[in-house]
């Protein structure tokens, strides 16, 4: 009886050992990380015992420098996750070595384009990702004798609206958050004007057109005149937002879930555009956002098991859960489908899908890879100078673009490595 036992236990032992276990480094709180720990563990529970995913808080990590297999991040936030630019592996890579079916035709036009490269390959599952709107604090706006469904839809419209918030006391009529894709990537993209373009073999940054160089004069007098307040390149203005010292904020759309959690009487409407612009298309606004990356350098299970992750994360049902409880954007039409009966508005609905849904054609997006990195790193460097001092808007722009381009210039092993 010991015999059979001892083999039986060693056996087990085996089975075990033979699991993998991966982690997924994050920087989530509150309703999302419970779910994204709710989903985890019942993707652990249908593995039997072949591996687990295991959630890793990216703020309470002492060393980061020993990489996780994933992470749900920002490229953005590198720094602040693994204090280093880690090596990235290409989603698409990763599924068809661990043999998993992975359809990119599956997800909407628009979401594809925000996680894509230039031959249309995914790199990343955009597990997180928004939309850039205006969001208002509508007993802020009644206070200040406003009509809170009144339309804002130019930049115009918003600073009447601003100008009469600080006149009738408000002292935070308005803050952003992500400065750099908000504010210069979407204002580039409403008025039909890419923000990097390629000139010969070599890419060429434009973020100092006339549209954006109008925009950071407007956006500097604001700030003089205490319409607008500056928070910083990150997500700092949503804390004044959701606290309610700031009545209106430019942020990501996944904020309307934490704006209703908070009590505050919250409104939502399209990112204001320019109508006095060559062919405005105000529509035209781009999803970003956190995606779920795979890390390189680990052994071929593990990348197995990540996959298998990533297939149970696409399921509809699962997507319609976490874009429920998130508000981060469904990937996939059948995702958002499953919001239908939600509770979710309809007309926030409608109006994703029929932007996502919209034709990569002509895109001029930025695509994921060191360039998008500094050219954001260098905006918010270069516009904490036009808050603080008499900077001029064109001479802030035009040292991006100078930055930015002589950056990706430098040889090669100057770069940090970033997809594999």
């Amino acid at each position: 009886m010991n015999n059979i036992l001892l083999v039986l236990l060693g056996c087990v032992a085996a089975f075990q050992a033979l699991a993998q276990d991966i982690t997924l480094r994050h920087d989530l709180e509150g309703k999302a990380l419970d779910t994204l720990a709710t989903l985890s563990l019942r993707f652990n529970d249908e593995q039997k015992g072949k591996g687990r995913v295991l959630l890793q808080d990216a703020r309470g990590q002492e060393n980061k420098h020993v990489l996780p297999h994933l992470a749900l991040l920002d490229p953005d936030d590198s720094m602040e996750f693994f204090g280093t630019r880690p090596r990235f592996r290409p989603l698409h890579e990763v599924m068809r070595e661990a043999g998993q079916k992975f359809d990119a035709t599956a997800f909407y036009p628009q979401i594809a384009d925000a996680v894509d490269d230039a031959s249309g390959r995914i790199q990343t599952l955009p597990l997180a990702l928004s939309l850039p709107v205006l969001f208002t604090n509508r007993a802020a706006l009644r206070k200040a004798g406003l009509d809170p469904d009144q339309p804002v839809k130019t930049w115009w419209d918003l600073q009447k609206v601003a100008g009469q918030i600080y006149d009738s006391g408000g002292k935070c009529p308005l803050t952003t958050a992500r400065f750099a894709w908000i504010h210069s990537e979407n204002v580039s993209s409403q008025a039909g004007e890419a923000s990097v373009a390629k000139v010969g073999s070599a890419e060429k940054v434009q973020v100092n057109g006339m549209v954006n160089v109008k925009h950071l004069a407007l956006l500097a007098s604001w700030q003089k005149s205490r319409y607008f307040h500056y928070s910083g390149p990150g997500r700092e203005g949503n804390r004044r937002f959701l606290s309610g010292e700031c009545a209106m904020l430019t942020g990501e759309s996944s904020l309307y879930a934490d704006a209703r959690r908070a009590g505050i009487d919250v409104g939502i409407a399209a990112l204001p555009h320019y109508d006095d612009v060559y062919g405005p298309k105000p529509a035209d606004t781009l999803p970003d956002g956190a995606g779920l990356w795979i890390l390189a350098g680990h052994k071929k299970e593990e990348y197995k098991l990540a996959a298998r992750f990533v297939e149970f994360m696409l399921r509809p049902e699962v997507q319609t859960e976490w874009a429920k409880a998130t508000s981060y954007l469904p990937m996939t039409p059948a995702g958002l489908n499953g919001l239908r009966d939600s509770g979710t508005p309809k007309h926030l609905l409608d109006a994703a899908e029929k932007r996502l849904s919209a034709t990569r054609k002509g895109s001029m997006r930025v695509k994921h890879g060191p360039v998008r990195d500094r050219l954001r790193e260098f905006m918010g460097e270069e516009v904490a100078a036009v808050w603080t001092t008499d900077k001029p808007a064109k001479e802030a722009l035009d040292n991006v673009a100078r930055r930015t381009d002589a950056a990706s210039a430098a040889p090669a092993k100057a770069a940090p490595a970033r997809l594999q």
